[in-house]
């Protein structure tokens, strides 16, 4: 990822209605961000390429290579947030969206100051720490989380996780004897202005389980609480 700080982070707007397109990125440039644009998704996996933006504000129609394929090649060189714009009701494909990688959704017809607000909010996110102090590593069994530098390992495997995942992860083994509500997630990954729908929180901790080799039904790992949230196994 770029070093970029959040005034200066590169946003990529990925949209084949051209206007919507320069309507998002003008919002996210008077917002301070430098913002740049493709319109089809072989152009997108260009550009994220060739820029390494911080966020990428995705369409999920676009034409011929659609948004959930475009956010899955997108994951094997990028661990940049994904922000992925649905039509109302799609609810299935923004299920598959977040599966393959995407950080959160929009519903269109969205406010621009609500999609800048959502940019402003993950940009907030710690970056990886560069300080020369000993890594805070915290242990459950297979399971290693270096919280300091951003790394998790299972049974000596280094496991990659997106931001998301890993913040998740990272909220969780924080407070390792305590049930974390989905709300108190939201609060601590997505911060307490968040607005949206708590369920994302189960379908990335289903992403989360599956990249960890965890089963819900015999957590190793991570722990369902009905009716309240999740917490981690015992160490």
């Amino acid at each position: 990822m770029s070093s970029s700080t959040a005034a200066q982070s590169t946003v990529l707007v990925v949209d084949d209605e051209k206007a919507l397109a320069a309507v998002v990125a003008s919002y996210l440039t008077k917002a301070g961000h430098r913002s740049i644009k493709a319109h089809t998704g072989p152009e997108a996996l260009t550009l994220a390429r060739a820029e390494d933006p911080d966020v990428v504000i995705l369409d999920l129609g676009l034409p011929g290579m659609d948004g959930i394929e475009v956010c899955r090649r997108m994951r094997t060189f990028s661990d940049c947030y994904i922000l992925m714009l649905t039509a109302r009701g799609d609810e299935v494909d923004r299920i598959v969206g977040l599966t393959v990688g995407a950080d959160d959704y929009l519903v269109k017809p969205f406010s621009n100051r609500e999609l800048v607000a959502r940019v402003q909010t993950v940009l907030r996110r710690p970056r990886a720490s560069r300080k020369a102090v000993p890594a805070d590593i915290r242990v459950f069994g297979d399971l290693r989380v270096d919280s300091d530098g951003r790394r998790v390992w299972v049974a000596g495997h280094e496991v990659h996780l997106t931001r998301t995942e890993f913040d998740i992860l990272d909220a969780l083994t924080s407070r390792p004897q305590m049930v974390v509500s989905r709300r108190q997630i939201v609060d601590a990954v997505w911060d307490a202005s968040w607005v949206g729908d708590d369920h994302v929180v189960d379908v990335h901790v289903a992403n989360l389980r599956k990249k960890l080799g965890d089963d819900s039904d015999e957590p190793l790992f991570i722990v369902t609480v009905r009716g309240v949230g999740y917490r981690m196994a015992s160490r």
